[in-house]
Parts: structure tokens; C-alpha cells; sequence
């Protein structure tokens, strides 16, 4: 019963549980984000939010380099530690300026789960099972 309760029948793996929590997140993030900014990025120009003030294109070619692109590097773990702070300054962006810090709205919470989730990612690196561990170390 303790081999049991422990989940000692699992095997633990530092190395594939960051596997499953890249693809986990990314898939995520570019079903839900990115797949529409790639396909939508004309139509989204036209009320896409400007909180920086730095223009309505240039924030959405940041948001779909975070969620379009970057979320696919983290997935495969190319250049991941990058491609996961270009995400996680997005998340912060948009947890700061369009959710001003608050989880009063469902959508908020996601963002700074996503935020959570690209950080551990950020310091604890890809993993084993990446490119970068293949071609980089």
C-alpha cells in the first residue's frame, strides 16, 4: 500500500517531465494564440490592443513571435531558453497592462499560468529530450 500511495510505480524523470510540460504548454499556447495570429494577422490589426503604445503591428508581431513561433521552438526545445523569456515577456505584458494584475476574469488566470509554466521552463532548461541537448551541449 505505501509503493502505492508513494506513486513509486512511476518512474521519476526530471528529464521527460519537462518533455511533457513543453509540449503541454506550447501546444497550449499555439492551438489556442498563435494559429490564429499566423492566420489572422490582417484582420487582427484592426483591434488587436496597444498597451505599450508602441503600435498595433508592432505588438502583434511580438505577440505572434511569442505565440506563434516561439511556442513551437519551446515544443522541439530549440533555443528554448530564449524563445520562453520572448514568451514570458509577452504573459507578463499581458497580465500587467490588459488584466492589471487581477484574476477577477477567467483569461487572466491562464495568462499567469502560462507565465508560471514558461518560467520553470526558462530555469530549469529543455531537458534531455530537445534539439538544444542534441546539438548544443
Amino acid at each position: 500500500m505505501k509503493k502505492i500511495l508513494a506513486f513509486n510505480f512511476v518512474p521519476a524523470s526530471p528529464d521527460t517531465a519537462l518533455l511533457v510540460l513543453r509540449i503541454w504548454l506550447s501546444l497550449s499556447l499555439f492551438v489556442k494564440h498563435g494559429i490564429e495570429k499566423l492566420f489572422t494577422f490582417p484582420q487582427m490589426q484592426t483591434h488587436f490592443p496597444n498597451p505599450l503604445h508602441v503600435g498595433v503591428t508592432t505588438g502583434l508581431v511580438f505577440a505572434l513571435l511569442s505565440d506563434g513561433i516561439s511556442s513551437i521552438l519551446v515544443m522541439f526545445g530549440f533555443a528554448t531558453r530564449i524563445a520562453a523569456l520572448v514568451i514570458m515577456l509577452n504573459m507578463f505584458v499581458v497580465f500587467t497592462f490588459m488584466h492589471q494584475f487581477s484574476f477577477m476574469d477567467g483569461h487572466a488566470e491562464l495568462v499567469y499560468a502560462y507565465l508560471g509554466g514558461f518560467l520553470t521552463i526558462f530555469i530549469a532548461g529543455p531537458g534531455k529530450y530537445s534539439f538544444d541537448s542534441k546539438f548544443f551541449r
